[in-house]
């Protein structure tokens, strides 16, 4: 490492490989298909809305959108266009976070309607340098009624040089009067399989070597979010010495190896309640969280009830060779009304683990309930044995009459 590098300030890789362009974005292929259309046909909306969960890409499309909307190209002569040369003087500017037309506001720390009236008193002027001023709103949804109210006018019919870009993870709370006014994306949580190309392009990219169940795994706790996918891999780079393995990635999560939580599962759905316990303080003493290892669960339940109802899904490559071996096992012995019942239990443990001030013990109230529902009839062995007791009786009866 030379002297210049060791002076660079770090960035974290969810910064240092923002995407700049629609075809670095991951995942967002009906978005970038639509914006990218609109904007070779010069058809751009005015105002836009962009939701969805953390981490899924909703600020980096803002970005992307003032980048492609006030690119001018390396020599000064282009126009919009949806592949921004982040060269230009425009496009820099933007990158770096100083260009004066586009201004990006924290709703959650401006949420007043005096904040907003600036807003509305400054669209009236033309952009300084750019194409366009842009507006990007973040977390929209936290703005009050009356700054809502004063936007309306505006954003129903802004001067022609002015560009809104909202973004929100609680659609449901921005009134449908705003929501009517913009062009609305949902962008999608990203695919395990996705993520975990991704991650393992970007480990390249770092020079570190990294298994290709810890990336899975990495991918899996991510739950769709690049953002948290990518904050979860800083940390794995910085606890491993240049080489990532599946036992470190469990380690940091404070996961358990996969073979015991199966075998924890199989002891619940056999209702063998000594070797559940013994499993299960194995799992404490290894520094396992009562709240992983519930999750764990649910995760193994969803698992086997899908394989059960959908054999094919098997095939799923981003699944370790543990969880296709075990699942095909128990799949064939376990019924999806059984299940089912399982998942409820264990979603329902899940809350009260989260909410309770002593996890272990709920945990262990949880594992019991469950043992005890594994010993029960499912409600349709109930009614089938009903029915055939019915039935017998009926038969004895008639045998009787002819008697």
């Amino acid at each position: 490492m030379t002297a210049g590098e060791k002076n660079t300030p770090y960035l974290v890789l969810a910064r240092k490989y923002r995407p700049r362009n629609f075809s670095e974005l991951i995942g967002q292929s009906a978005l970038v298909t639509t914006l990218s259309n609109a904007i070779a046909m010069n058809r751009v909306a005015h105002a836009f809305m962009l939701t969805g969960v953390r981490g899924v890409g909703k600020t980096t499309t803002a970005r992307i959108l003032a980048l492609a909307f006030n690119c001018i190209g390396e020599d000064g002569k282009g126009s919009m266009t949806a592949e921004p040369c982040g060269k230009c003087e425009n496009c820099k500017a933007i990158i770096e976070g100083r260009h004066v037309d586009v201004l990006e506001l924290d709703a959650a720390s401006r949420t007043k309607v005096d904040d907003i009236r600036e807003i509305i008193d400054s669209v009236q002027y033309a952009p300084t340098s750019a194409r366009y001023k842009i507006y990007i709103i973040d977390e929209v949804h936290m703005l009050s009624k009356s700054a809502f109210n004063a936007l309306l006018k505006t954003l129903e019919e802004p001067p022609a040089h002015v560009k809104f870009v909202f973004a929100t993870t609680e659609i449901n709370k921005v009134p449908i009067t705003i929501l009517s006014r913009c062009q609305r994306f949902d962008l999608q949580r990203i695919e395990q399989e996705k993520l975990s190309k991704y991650f393992s392009e970007l480990i390249k990219k770092e020079k570190i070597e990294a298994e290709g169940e810890a990336i899975a795994m990495i991918a899996r706790a991510a739950d769709g979010s690049v953002r948290d996918g990518l904050s979860l891999l800083d940390r794995a780079i910085s606890l491993s010495d240049g080489s990532i393995t599946a036992k470190l990635v469990e380690d940091m999560l404070g996961l358990a190896d996969k073979n015991i939580l199966f075998d924890l599962f199989e002891a619940l759905t056999s209702a063998k309640a000594g070797r559940a316990f013994e499993i299960l303080d194995k799992l404490y003493k290894s520094g396992a969280d009562s709240k992983n290892i519930i999750d764990e669960l649910l995760n193994i339940t969803h698992l086997i009830t899908k394989f059960r109802a959908v054999p094919e899904t098997l095939q799923n490559s981003y699944l370790t060779q543990i969880e296709l071996d075990r699942s095909k096992t128990l799949q064939e012995k376990l019924e999806i009304p059984a299940l089912t019942r399982l998942w409820q239990i264990l979603l329902k443990g899940f809350d009260e683990v989260s909410a309770s001030h002593n996890p272990k013990q709920t945990l262990d109230m949880v594992v019991i309930k469950a043992l005890y529902a594994a010993e029960l009839p499912v409600p349709q062995d109930i009614i089938n044995k009903l029915n055939s007791d019915i039935s017998n009786i009926s038969d004895k009866q008639i045998v009787k009459k002819k008697l």
